[in-house]
């Protein structure tokens, strides 16, 4: 079973950074993308970025130049670095993993990060 943990987030100021992480388990070797999602009330659920397991990335419009997903190809862990922060990317982010063996969608428990004005 394929499992994803998420770390880091919390409150933040307009301008600084952060690092989320995403740290799948179980048949890890099943999963051959991950991607970032945030939510936020009053907001549909939207796509933030991406990798594949071949290392592809790709990134909304939004966050381009100033947020990077990336792996530790040793444990498997993908994190997503956020930088320049603002008050517009307060949101819940969860990481998603596409399991190729079931053809399901795993998420993570979502992390609140909140960007203070």
């Amino acid at each position: 079973q394929v499992r994803l943990v998420e770390s880091g987030g919390g409150l933040v100021q307009t301008g600084g950074s952060t690092r989320l992480s995403c740290a799948p388990s179980g048949s890890t070797s099943d999963i051959n993308a991950i991607s970032w999602y945030r939510h936020t009330p009053g907001k549909q659920r939207e796509l933030v970025a991406g990798i594949l397991r071949g290392g592809n990335t790709a990134y909304a419009d939004f966050v381009k130049g100033r947020f990077t997903v990336s792996r530790d190809n040793a444990t498997n862990t993908v994190h997503l670095q956020m930088n320049a922060l603002t008050p517009e990317d307060t949101a819940v982010y969860e990481c998603n993993a596409f399991d190729v063996r079931t053809g399901t969608r795993v998420w993570g428990q979502g992390i609140q990060v909140t960007v203070s004005s």
